[in-house]
């Protein structure tokens, strides 16, 4: 009775249909994703140990335990040869060595890909509510030409920003002592300086937008690790639930500078309505990322790329890649000076600021930050000993033909490639005590 019962409900059209279309769905995405990746070269395997079943799913195991001190051991042990680091959250890498560094580096995009690898390492197609607009890379020629050229003209705003936020967020009490978070403090300094260039005021300082940013940019990476960790047919049905933050803070970001986008678009058309001589009696254009996204949109043409929710995008892209970067490394800075180790150097960089400041008018100018070389030397000094990154440089070999290092292995379309920075900058071969920080000028 019960098996009859049994088979006559799975049997009802109810649950037969879910169930077929649920398997032909299964079925597609295994024919989908069935194509094999790039062959792996033979080379050593860090983490693979003799005997082992499956060394490059255990390697991947031990590896993803403690990334550093494995990258650390290559160095040491194959410092002149490539070795396979297979690690959880990425495909394999085929680390190469130091000494090969400048071939990757002379490698055109057509070879070696950057933008391959950013998109494969934070799964943009599942994490970025619209993967065309990362895919579009618009904001990379944006940045090097808009942004870069004008840097000087933005350096009296932005040194007025981080003013202000190291007062909201540090307090101007100098006679109490206060307790702090400092990676956390720095990060919503970062992201409001950053907000300063990319949408201005009053949105920079917006602390719901400037939050929205923030955790934008964490959910990026975070989404990224997780979505990699699943096997790629699987990542269709996840994604949804991993990528809720990035969707939550994607629209919060978008309500809360579209109404600012809309106006900006909608003077830009006025503008160009205009005759010169009458466009000239109107304010000044905002000097922002967002105001020359615009006017780079609407030069394209193509009206996807200045509908608001796009430019908003591009606007958290940036953010993405500004915030955390300049979080990591002005904290460790920030730690090194407290420690004043070697002794004195906050002595240094005072005294070398005040004599900048006092030979510029007492205003921070491009002319000005060029000429604080032992601060420079300091911030990468600190960079060095302390660096957030146990690889760096990564990239996807795009040609066809693949590539041959110069010590004669040969690399298949689709590998990653990476080189060691941590191990690196410890090496007393490289660096002269390489473990202990120095007095400025270093570099």
């Amino acid at each position: 009775m019960l098996s009859e019962t049994l088979t006559t409900l799975l049997l009802r059209p109810a649950v037969v249909v879910p169930a077929l279309c649920t398997l032909v769905y299964v079925c597609v995405l295994l024919l989908k994703w069935r194509r094999r990746g790039p062959r792996l070269p033979k080379i050593p395997i860090m983490g693979a140990r003799k005997g082992d079943w499956f060394p490059i799913l255990q390697a991947q195991w031990r590896n993803t335990r403690d990334f550093k001190t494995v990258m650390e051991q290559a160095h040491a042990q194959y410092k002149n040869q490539a070795v396979l680091v297979p690690v959880a959250s990425s495909p394999p890498l085929v680390m190469l060595p130091h000494h090969e560094v400048d071939f990757m580096v002379q490698q055109p995009d057509s070879v070696l890909g950057f933008n391959e690898r950013a998109f494969e390492l934070y799964q943009v197609d599942y994490t970025f509510v619209d993967p065309s607009v990362p895919r579009a890379t618009l904001h990379e020629a944006l940045l090097r030409t808009a942004l870069t050229p004008r840097i000087g003209t933005l350096v009296p705003a932005l040194a007025d920003e981080v003013a202000w936020a190291f007062d909201k967020h540090w307090g101007t009490n100098t006679t109490e002592w206060q307790e702090l978070c400092v990676f956390e403090t720095m990060r919503h300094i970062v992201g409001g300086v950053a907000n300063r260039a990319f949408v201005g005021l009053p949105f920079c300082r917006n602390p719901e937008l400037v939050n929205s940013g923030m955790a934008f940019a964490v959910d990026i990476p975070l989404s990224g690790a997780l979505m990699n960790l699943f096997w790629a047919p699987l990542r269709p049905l996840v994604a949804p639930l991993i990528t809720l933050p990035n969707r939550i803070h994607t629209r919060a970001f978008r309500r809360l500078i579209t109404g600012e986008i809309k106006r900006r678009l909608k003077d830009y058309d006025a503008r160009q309505a205009m005759s010169p001589d009458e466009a000239k009696s109107l304010p000044v254009e905002p000097s922002d990322l967002l105001q020359w996204s615009i006017h780079q949109a609407k030069s394209n043409g193509n009206p996807f790329l200045w509908r608001a929710e796009t430019l908003a995008d591009r606007i958290l892209i940036v953010n993405f890649a500004a915030i955390h970067t300049t979080s990591f490394t002005s904290t460790w800075a920030i730690f090194d000076l407290v420690a004043s180790i070697p002794q004195g150097t906050v002595d240094i960089l005072r005294e070398e600021i005040k004599s900048v400041l006092a030979a510029n008018g007492g205003a921070w100018t491009k002319k000005a930050l060029a000429q604080l070389v032992k601060l420079e030397s300091a911030m990468r000094e600190s960079a060095r000993l302390s660096s957030i990154l146990a690889v760096g440089l990564g990239r996807v070999v795009v040609a066809e033909e693949g590539l041959t290092t110069p010590s004669g292995v040969h690399l298949d379309k689709g590998q990653h490639v990476t080189a060691p920075v941590y191990a690196v900058m410890l090496d007393d071969h490289v660096y002269e005590d390489a473990a202990t920080l120095k007095t400025p000028p270093v570099f």
